[in-house]
């Protein structure tokens, strides 16, 4: 078996940006999780923030993300940010999160994700792939087609070392901010037959062996150590639990910690 190393990210969306608030949860969790070696700790917090945080996190273990950005260099296109700008603020970024999926932009569809992710590994960043399917898609039986077409469609023009260097996460709409986290089980079976099924597929059984995938939906101090228990599953992508200082306690939980 493939030994991956977890990866444990807080998207803090739009919570936490003024530089205040978010020192001062930094500053809470740094000396409980800042110099964890055995886990990959990232934090999102919003663009407002990433300059002050990218400073206080100097020579610390946990990481920075941003929660988008566009496919292009520059341009007129006006609110948004690209791998360029991020490039030297962060390391990682999420890409086609479930939230601006469902918005029905023609700057989150399928095809926008892929230009999306390119530009980011282009750029030397790190993409957290979002997929996930809404519950009305769930209830018709569709989870595993809408999560073919999505990381198919998204991986589909990439070298194999490019996919490597992704972390994906399955992250069902329908969980989002619900408190109904999918279960341990169904989340292992989801990302072990349909994500790595269809990774394998196009780029072989090892490949899809060695790529991270992480489960986010509901994930708490609480549930995390079930969730990580399972083979598949390499982390999470963690939404409003890591908006307290009680998010280290997750990052420790998820480690055995």
């Amino acid at each position: 078996m493939v030994k991956r190393k977890p990866i444990i990210a807080g998207n803090w969306k739009m919570n936490l940006g003024t530089v205040d608030e978010a020192v001062d949860l930094v500053r809470k969790l740094r000396p409980k999780i800042g110099s964890l070696k055995q886990v990959d700790v990232v934090l999102c917090p919003p663009y407002t923030v990433l300059a002050a945080l990218a400073e206080i996190l100097d020579r610390s273990r946990i990481m920075l993300g941003a929660q988008n950005m566009h496919w292009e260099p520059k341009g007129a296109h006006t609110g948004e940010i690209s791998a360029g700008m991020l490039s030297g603020l962060c390391e990682y970024v999420i890409v086609g999160h479930s939230e601006r999926r469902a918005t029905g932009s023609v700057e989150e569809t399928n095809a926008a994700v892929q230009k999306k992710l390119a530009a980011a590994l282009e750029g030397g960043l790190t993409p957290i792939l979002c997929v996930g399917e809404s519950k009305s898609e769930r209830d018709a039986g569709q989870t595993q087609s809408v999560i073919v077409e999505q990381v198919s469609v998204a991986l589909g023009s990439l070298s194999a070392g490019d996919v490597q260097r992704c972390v994906l996460a399955y992250e069902p709409i329908w969980a989002i901010g619900t408190g109904a986290a999918a279960s341990p089980v169904e989340a292992n079976r989801v990302i072990a037959l349909t994500i790595r099924g269809s990774i394998a597929k196009g780029w072989g059984e090892g490949l899809a062996q060695s790529v991270r995938v992480q489960y986010g939906g509901s994930v708490n101090p609480e549930n995390i150590a079930d969730f990580m228990a399972m083979p598949e599953i390499d982390g999470a992508l963690v939404g409003g639990a890591s908006l307290t200082p009680d998010f280290a306690d997750l990052v420790l939980n998820a480690v055995g910690g």
